[in-house]
């Protein structure tokens, strides 16, 4: 009876995260930052696949890139997490989704130096991610390309 009751929460917790997942799938397309300074660029692009979402985060200097970051958003186990690869980490950064609303989410791992938080607030073809930590915060403004 336990092991019955234990398979249907955790039944029940993986469709929740689906269900989450599929909440945020506004995010997918790409999205040109507008706070860079003059002769730089950045976007985020977001792609949906079989596993959840997959993005890529791109900083130019006129037509040097000077930074990719490879970014996911998965289940494991029972969980959603926001998933970050950067040049300077050895492995994956996992940050633990922890709310989610038709127009946002978040997601935080506060063993991780910096950021500690992250947040995505769409407002029409206007996105907003706010990282955060340590008594820092930025925002990276990006608007939807059309």
């Amino acid at each position: 009876m336990k092991a019955l009751l234990l398979l249907l929460l955790l039944a029940f917790s993986v469709s929740a995260n689906a269900q989450s997942l599929k909440e945020i799938e506004w995010l997918t397309g790409t999205w040109n930052r507008t706070n860079v300074k003059a002769g730089r660029s950045a976007h985020e692009r977001w792609i949906k696949t079989a596993e959840g979402l997959q993005g890529w985060g791109v900083n130019m200097n006129d037509t040097d890139t000077t930074f990719v970051e490879k970014l996911r958003i998965v289940i494991k186990g029972s969980k959603l997490y926001y998933v970050a690869d950067v040049p300077q980490n050895r492995e994956s950064t996992y940050f633990l989704i922890t709310e989610v609303t038709p127009t946002s989410f978040t997601c935080e791992n506060p063993q991780h130096e910096f950021p500690k938080k992250i947040s995505y607030q769409l407002d029409g073809i206007k996105l907003k991610a706010t990282i955060s930590g340590n008594g820092k915060s930025m925002d990276y403004l990006f608007e939807r390309k059309k």
